[in-house]
């Protein structure tokens, strides 16, 4: 936010997260970009920042930025369609000046990134009075239509398109409508009047979801916009893109900070893990300068990409089994142009031609889905397991994503290794961190959802040299899975 930050403005923000990664965005705008006022909520993290756009555009963990308009308690809902609807134009109408503020900062946000063909640029050659006053009556009904298809349209299109939702919202109707434009033939307050294409993107949930759809509420807004602003429609190119979501907690509104999400990744061709859910782990293994990194399962190396590019003095390893995905990894690693950082090996995750306390952290995805065998992965888990452990250094880190099925194999393995281990519990050691899912200022959460208390709550959880550190439930979209931490405390068989 250059002219922003410039003039001494700060700026307000949500940003959207998949769920369980709220704690790891939280933590990185206060690093990355010194946040204040940072609040967060299931699927979201609200903060004020001064930055550029090229700062921002760095976030890791986050889904998609917005710059916040505003931001309320829920609508108190009634039985009225038609009163329902009018407060929720009010969010929009009631405070005209406030609009215009907030699309001038964002005007200057969009122009600090030097983009062609500025969405603001007034139109040097408005039409005529008389001419807009000709066709105005005989359009006018045909525009109606036009709206009313557009809806539809857009809705028919979101729907079917995949998105992270990342509110626990068991009937969530999600659609994007827009107004039409609207003739503006009164005299030139159109030094006030932007004349750009935009759209309205609504996600309702809870019970206003019961009273009014997403559909109409988009259409509403849309003409409200339509009358205030004068602003012209375009549903699939749109200058401005305006977000609205309603639930039971609160309704926010935002406008989208950069076209594509914050998770697309220009330097990953071919897709395998989720970025975000990479670079969390990444982050988890306190990766320094000169230290030796290891995803031993490495797939198509994106785990291995989100590292290289946040940490660029260590030095990684990726090994798998699997030709194709050592392929695609190699593919991406060039695309990313990390050829120098990154180094690759064809060998068995159970038996790796490596020398043991070689690595400082060992990352890894441990594969689970229809098109991997989870049963074989559950039995050879503890085999895994202990190679990890002899390639680690003591005070090294192991960082694991793991199924629901093979969380709970990792869980019997555990209980029996700390059976075993009693007496190193006993003589000392028992001063770990407890394994709860950390929030980013410090303070202990609720046990993971779906993590066993009794698993969590213990002391100490040893699996030979290694004490469970923390376990974060996260989402992957249809799916849920746990990132789990070690810490190397001894040397494997020395405890």
């Amino acid at each position: 936010m250059a002219a922003a930050a410039a003039a001494g403005r700060c700026a307000r923000y949500f940003c959207t997260a998949g769920r369980g990664l709220e704690p790891f965005l939280e933590r990185e705008v206060r690093a990355r970009l010194g946040a204040t006022e940072v609040e967060c909520i299931s699927g979201k993290v609200f903060f004020s920042a001064e930055a550029a756009p090229g700062e921002l555009r760095k976030l890791k963990s986050g889904e998609r930025l917005f710059l916040l308009l505003k931001k309320h308690p829920a609508l108190a809902v009634s039985r009225s369609k038609g009163k329902v609807l009018h407060d929720i134009k009010s969010l929009f109408t009631e405070e005209p000046k406030y609009w215009w503020d907030v699309i001038s900062l964002w005007r200057n946000l969009r122009g600090c990134e030097g983009k062609k063909g500025d969405v603001f640029q007034e139109d040097p050659s408005p039409l005529k009075r008389k001419s807009e006053e000709e066709t105005d009556t005989a359009t006018k009904r045909q525009k109606t239509e036009q709206v009313r298809e557009t809806v539809s349209e857009e809705h028919e299109t979101e729907a079917g398109e995949r998105r992270v939702v990342p509110e626990d919202c068991q009937s969530e109707s999600e659609t994007s409508s827009e107004g039409s434009s609207k003739s503006s033939g009164e005299k030139a307050i159109v030094n006030e009047q932007l004349n750009f294409s935009f759209r309205v993107s609504c996600r309702c949930s809870g019970a206003i979801a019961q009273v009014v759809t997403s559909q109409e509420i988009g259409r509403a807004v849309g003409v409200a916009l339509m009358k205030q602003c004068g602003w012209r429609a375009d549903l699939r190119d749109p200058d401005l893109e305006i977000f609205l979501h309603l639930n039971d907690v609160h309704c926010v509104v935002g406008i989208p900070l950069f076209r594509l999400p914050l998770a697309n990744r220009e330097y990953i061709k071919a897709a395998g893990l989720r970025s975000t859910i990479a670079w969390a782990m990444a982050s988890l293994a306190e990766i320094r300068a000169g230290a030796f990194v290891l995803d031993p399962m490495c797939g198509l190396g994106t785990i291995l990409l989100e590292a290289a590019k946040e940490w660029p003095e260590a030095c990684y390893w990726g090994a798998d089994i699997s030709d194709s995905q050592l392929e695609g990894a190699d593919v991406n690693i060039k695309t990313a142009g990390l050829m120098d950082k990154i180094e690759l090996l064809k060998a068995s995750v159970k038996a790796l031609p490596l020398p043991s306390e070689s690595f400082d952290a060992v990352i890894s995805d441990i594969p689970f889905g229809k098109k991997f065998k989870i049963t074989k992965d559950i039995e050879v888990l503890p085999d895994i397991l202990q190679e990890m452990e002899r390639l680690l250094r003591v005070g090294g880190a192991i960082v694991l994503l793991l199924s629901h099925d093979l969380h709970k194999r990792m869980d019997d393995i555990t209980k029996c290794a700390d059976h075993d281990s009693r007496d190193a519990i006993s003589d000392g050691t028992s001063e770990s961190t407890t394994a709860e899912a950390l929030h980013a200022d410090g303070n202990s959460s609720s046990p993971v959802q779906g993590v066993e208390e009794s698993f969590l709550s213990s002391r100490q959880t040893c699996f030979g040299s290694l004490v469970l550190e923390g376990a974060y439930g996260v989402s992957l979209g249809k799916t849920d899975a746990f990132i789990y931490k070690y810490k190397k405390i001894s040397t494997a068989g020395n405890q």
